[in-house]
């Protein structure tokens, strides 16, 4: 058994501009840099016990672990601090683009995506399916070598997705179903066979700060492409 606390990156100007963000290398903006330093002085002040922290090797959640990891020093073991498996989905030809711009420039991809079809992705990406294998894969991976420690994670909005589903026996299918705030605490118990959600999307310690992008699926197929936050 092992928990682990996983966090979505802060924001970065894509998540505002409305992009696919997917496996580009974008910072965090201020707000984003704000986002993580209160997050990591909650942590702090809460003394949060945990053994080791990982993050994805994109710069946006290697800049949100940096204050947190700060934070929870010297208790914290940072070998191996960063796991591409950790990143999120691929994108493929449309890494970085508008959704106008992919409706108006691959609409046969943008109509597939609607459908959120497990075995489909964006041209030259990741299907869901592949996505979702490593995504789980790299966390009982992570929760065989840290067993019945506490491990920090910070890492993408499509990740948390997956957790999300997989702990509440949801298929892939279909649109996101949870909330999944930029810099929020997320909890998690990993055990054989299962994910237990501990305490989802906690935002107290951003409050005041501008309200964030939210990510709502379901208008994608009731508005024809409403676009996302980040993915």
């Amino acid at each position: 058994m092992t928990d682990i606390i996983l966090i979505r990156h802060g924001e970065t100007d894509w998540n505002r501009e409305l992009r696919f963000q997917g496996q580009v290398d974008v910072p965090l903006n201020a707000t984003g840099h704000e986002q993580a330093r209160r997050l990591a002085q909650r942590l702090a002040q809460e003394a949060v016990v945990a053994h080791h922290l990982v993050s994805s090797d994109l710069v946006r959640t290697r800049q949100t672990a940096q204050p947190v990891l700060g934070a929870l020093l010297p208790q914290l073991h940072i070998d191996n601090l960063t796991d591409p498996d950790l990143r999120e989905q691929n994108f493929g030809l449309v890494d970085g683009m508008r959704v106008q711009d992919i409706k108006d420039q691959h609409p046969d991809a943008w109509a597939r995506w609607l459908c959120f079809a497990p075995d489909s992705g964006m041209p030259g990406g990741e299907t869901t399916q592949q996505f979702h294998a490593r995504v789980i894969g790299a966390l009982q991976r992570l929760a065989q070598q840290h067993a019945g420690q506490t491990l920090v994670v910070v890492t993408h909005g499509g990740v948390l997705d997956m957790v999300w589903r997989t702990a509440q026996g949801l298929g892939l299918s279909g649109p996101r179903q949870s909330d999944i705030p930029n810099a929020a605490l997320n909890r998690v118990r990993l055990r054989p066979g299962a994910i237990d959600i501990l305490h989802w999307a906690d935002t107290r310690h951003l409050q005041g700060l501008p309200a964030q992008p939210v990510y709502d699926q379901t208008r994608l197929q009731g508005a024809g492409g409403a676009p996302p936050a980040d993915r």
